[in-house]
């Protein structure tokens, strides 16, 4: 599968573009006004808590789930209007695993590949098989398979019709690590060959590995950009701390004006606010005490995360116990 691609200012270089998306169901509103952008090409980011709204932004990206209100296209195609043209160039893997149990890893690969109507079911289902390392499972059930190997051929059979772009909510979410190193390796090489992809997550070391993130909590979309953009756009002061009794000092800190996040890391802890002077002052108070070592840090993407749940939420965050 090879995607040229696109020039730079290209205008078919956009893979989705959406602006003012809002949805609701009931009295409660799940996206409010989401405006973002992804380049094809990329692997884009999706993050935040669970009930967030990625789920919800997904099916509307995909035509699954109509807005409310806003605009948007997906490939060029309006998400209103065209979402059985965009279900054709699209490839979509749901946290849960949507295959049949009862079939064989072969029969569900050429059972998909009917299902798009693919000239020769049998071959492409071959070509899956070897790519993504199935030979020796080929015949086994599909419910037999343990979660990592579930996640590969979901994978698989979603990538079949050889889509433009790959939507993947929560793929890992239950795997184990090398499981989903593996995962994430072949997610790399995929996009190398031009697929742009969208996926959800709720890991950091998976955010670190995507092009460009957003982050949306309670509806609402909090930052976008390159991890380092989303770092640099929080303007955190942090600074880490480590001795004895950090459960108490935690829990102190937390109720200072200016503190909007402190989390252990380790044996130490993260503290966090938007307001340099107001952190180094709190941090001031405490240096006094020889038995603590206070030592500048840079933010990380967690840091930052937690602080913008703080402010979504209205408050700062509480400190996690440790």
């Amino acid at each position: 599968m090879t995607i040229p691609a696109p020039a730079a200012d290209d205008p078919h270089s956009i893979a989705i573009d959406v602006e003012g998306l809002t949805k609701s169901f009931g009295d409660t509103v799940v996206v409010k006004n989401l405006t973002m952008q992804v380049r094809r090409g990329l692997i884009y980011g999706f993050l935040g808590p669970n009930g967030s709204g990625k789920t919800t932004t997904i099916r509307m990206l995909c035509g699954l789930l109509t807005p409310d209100s806003g605009r948007g296209t997906c490939l060029g195609y309006d998400i209103r209007t065209d979402a059985a043209e965009i279900k054709r160039h699209v490839g979509y893997m749901t946290q849960r695993f949507s295959l049949y149990q009862d079939l064989s890893v072969r029969e569900n690969l050429e059972f998909v590949a009917r299902v798009y109507g693919l000239p020769d079911p049998r071959a492409a289902a071959r070509e899956a098989i070897t790519r993504l390392g199935l030979e020796g499972r080929a015949e086994q059930l599909a419910g037999a398979l343990s979660g990592g190997w579930k996640q590969r051929l979901a994978l698989g059979a979603c990538t079949l019709p050889d889509p433009q772009l790959l939507l993947l909510d929560e793929p890992t979410a239950g795997v184990d690590p090398k499981a989903r190193r593996e995962f994430w390796n072949e997610i790399h090489a995929l996009a190398a060959q031009g697929l742009t992809v969208l996926v959800s997550t709720h890991y950091m070391d998976e955010a670190e590995r995507c092009h460009e993130i957003a982050y949306i909590a309670y509806g609402d979309l909090l930052a976008q950009g390159t991890v380092s953009e989303v770092i640099a756009a929080s303007h955190l002061t942090t600074w880490t701390v480590s001795g004895p009794n950090l459960v108490a000092l935690a829990e102190t800190l937390s109720k200072r004006d200016g503190i909007t996040m402190v989390a252990p890391f380790g044996t130490s802890l993260h503290v966090s606010g938007p307001d340099r002077a107001k952190v180094d002052a709190v941090i001031a108070e405490f240096r006094t005490d020889p038995a603590l070592t206070f030592e500048p840090a840079e933010p990380s993407l967690e840091d930052v995360f937690i602080d913008l749940m703080g402010r979504a939420q209205g408050g700062a965050a509480p400190a996690r116990p440790s």
